[in-house]
């Protein structure tokens, strides 16, 4: 089984959340296990590969991942620091409710695929979620409703469903991926990266467009901006956090923060009960 530790924040008839916090400790696959509801996670900081058959899917904060119920899985950890999830359990009516039928399997209630990559307003509004709850700043009825709300973003037309492709270019951009979430301090140059996951970079620049429909730089930018969600409560000098995310300064991570996800981060630490 693997190594975690899963804190309540919600606890309804409807839908459950807890905060899932793991060490990383094994690098190789897990042992198989099952869930016996399906849930919807949301990887905050770190990353890890969530493995499902032969098919395998990098988890972090640009993704989110799908285990439907009674479906055995793995999990490996070939990122140091291990990870942290917002994880969201629900009933089968709740799933057959809130997804679209091209996400779900022909006769089957449940997803037919293991991820999806979501927008930033998915990313905001799980952050959200997570810090009013843990904080105690929202009530249940309303935790809920947003709690729905977000599993209709992340299983609907606001996320892109990664073209499948060939496996050789689909380990050669997953290598990357985990390659950027390893230190979202460091300032990668392109050609460090296509060192680093063995391809050259003008094939990686294309197979990443290609297979994730975004450039490179953009999805590196997706990925600072999530955690900043995360460490917004844990800095009084956001000039600290900025450079500490790889931003060249303070201006540059607000603009960019503000255009992502609509607020400043000032506003949105305001909007989410973070003193």
């Amino acid at each position: 089984m693997s190594d975690f530790d899963a804190h309540p924040l919600l606890t309804g008839d409807t839908v459950a959340v807890w905060d899932v916090v793991c060490p990383g400790s094994l690098r190789r696959e897990s042992d198989e296990e099952c869930a016996v509801a399906t849930h919807l996670v949301f990887p905050y900081r770190g990353a890890y590969v969530h493995h499902v058959g032969r098919a395998e899917s990098v988890a972090e904060a640009n993704q989110v991942i799908f285990i439907n119920k009674d479906e055995p899985y793995r999990v490996s950890h070939p990122v140091d620091g291990g990870d942290a999830a917002l994880s969201i359990g629900f009933s089968e009516a709740v799933l057959l409710e809130v997804a679209p039928r091209e996400r779900l399997r022909r006769g089957w209630a449940a997803f037919n695929r293991s991820n999806l990559r979501v927008g930033a307003d998915t990313q905001a509004l799980a952050a959200l979620l997570r810090h009013r709850l843990d904080r105690g700043a929202i009530e249940d009825l309303q935790a809920e409703s947003r709690t729905l709300t977000l599993l209709r973003m992340a299983v609907g037309g606001r996320t892109y469903c990664p073209a499948v492709g060939r496996p050789g270019p689909r380990r050669l951009v997953d290598r990357a991926k985990l390659v950027l979430a390893s230190d979202l301090s460091r300032r990668w140059t392109l050609s460090e990266i296509a060192s680093e996951v063995g391809g050259s970079p003008v094939y990686l620049t294309q197979m990443f467009q290609q297979l994730e429909g975004m450039p490179l730089y953009r999805y590196q930018l997706q990925l600072r901006l999530g955690r900043a969600l995360t460490l917004l409560g844990g800095y009084d000098d956001l000039t600290i956090l900025a450079l500490e995310l790889g931003f060249s300064s303070h201006s540059h991570f607000s603009c960019a923060f503000k255009k992502a996800f609509g607020y400043t981060p000032s506003a949105f630490r305001r909007l989410a009960g973070i003193r």
